[in-house]
């Protein structure tokens, strides 16, 4: 296959430009007469590879695929075809990285391809679940339905995740801060005492030799500290990555208080949010399940997925079939079952993503509430261990001078 550059107008008098892929200008000419494109000029090029080959180091962030969806749900619904409608947004981007997209998508459309395939290619940018969505509502006729489906869910998502990361900001903050103090005081402070008190010849209590003795630690072996951390990082994310390490870790992250049950709610957002999403557009619930399967961020919900799906397959319901696995808490499946009965089983489940983003929201207020506490006490220990092991020794030497 080639690739040509052309300049045409539409039907109504407008200049396109773009590529067009086909496997000779006879051909190329062909399909942009079938998208009603009057050909000013066409020529061979070698530009999409550079193009394609460029993009696969480009970052497109999460922010930039949900206004992409949003934009062009909105021209979708106000007529516009996809290629004007991509051009446009390729026009308005200010992101090289999405630009380049946009163009790839643009090219392959206006050759006969279809935006579901062509987004395929950019599985780093697009999920398998936003892939799906969108050929669901090319074969069914109902892009803009689902565009705007998609658009809403990806939004709402976006919102939840900044609450999520915006409420452990303050709590982030204070633990670097005292991070570094402790840093400081280590390497600058406990040793310039080290040295009064050495002078002096004083007596030094035990709180103040274990102070030095981890001061002596930091000076002489930050090396050593540095290689450890760097080392145990790499070899622990070298081990989560095994099936045994990934179960441990998802394990014991949802037993954690607060946190344990809070990572719970947010998947079960997504889980019910994007599995509604499927259904409503049009896709078999097995299908779904299968789809979602990888989007889950938890290996004991994604196994939990697997038998589910081989139940339900069998003609097992799925209210009952959720029911079996103590990932999902009990109302899931109620849910469910009263979704299956009333053939709103899209609807039941939209309500039950609403319910568990109320319940995460409140699990991150009491969260923040429960951590800003626990900081401080560790603070004020911290300190006032360092205070006392510093201020004792001057103590015992002024009283010397008495």
């Amino acid at each position: 296959m080639a690739f040509f550059s052309y300049k045409a107008r539409d039907s109504a008098g407008k200049v396109a430009t773009g590529l067009v892929e086909a496997t000779n200008k006879e051909a190329a000419t062909r399909l942009l007469h079938e998208k009603q494109l009057f050909i000013i000029g066409l020529t061979e090029t070698r530009a999409r590879s550079k193009s394609a080959a460029g993009t696969q180091f480009q970052r497109v962030g999460f922010g930039e695929i949900v206004n992409f969806t949003r934009q062009l749900s909105t021209m979708v619904v106000a007529g516009l075809s996809l290629p004007e409608a991509l051009s446009i947004l390729r026009i308005q981007t200010t992101n090289p990285a999405m630009g380049s997209v946009l163009m790839e998508v643009e090219h392959q459309i206006v050759g006969g391809g279809n935006l579901g395939d062509a987004l395929a290619k950019y599985p780093q940018h697009f999920s398998a679940i936003y892939i799906a969505l969108i050929r669901a509502g090319e074969s069914s006729g109902q892009l803009d339905q689902v565009l705007a489906r998609l658009a809403d869910s990806l939004e709402s998502q976006r919102d939840f995740r900044s609450k999520v990361s915006g409420a452990m900001i303050y709590p982030v903050i204070i633990i670097i801060g005292m991070a570094i103090v402790v840093m400081i005081m280590m390497t600058v402070v406990i040793p310039k005492l080290t040295e009064l008190y050495a002078d002096f010849g004083v007596d030094l209590p035990f709180a103040t030799q274990l102070l030095i003795s981890i001061s002596h630690f930091f000076v002489g072996w930050w090396w050593l500290m540095i290689a450890l951390v760097v080392g145990g990082g790499y070899g622990f994310m070298r081990w989560k990555k095994t099936p045994i390490g990934e179960l441990v870790i998802d394990s014991f992250i949802l037993h954690i208080p607060l946190f344990g049950e809070l990572q719970k709610k947010i998947i079960l957002v997504e889980f019910t949010r994007t599995l509604s999403m499927l259904i409503s557009s049009g896709i078999r619930l097995l299908d779904a399940l299968r789809i979602l399967k990888d989007a889950l961020g938890n290996v004991l919900f994604r196994n939990a997925i697997v038998d589910i799906s081989k139940k339900v397959e069998r003609g097992f319901p799925l209210g009952e079939t959720f029911a079996q696995y103590p990932v999902f808490p009990p109302i899931v499946s109620q849910m469910m079952k009263v979704g299956e009965e009333t053939g709103k089983l899209d609807d039941t489940l939209l309500k039950l993503s609403k319910y568990f983003q109320s319940e995460s929201e409140n699990l991150v207020k009491g969260l923040t509430t429960a951590i800003e506490p626990i900081i401080m006490v560790v603070l004020g220990v911290g300190v006032g261990f360092i205070v006392i092991s510093v201020i004792t020794p001057i103590y015992n030497l002024t009283s010397q001078f008495k």
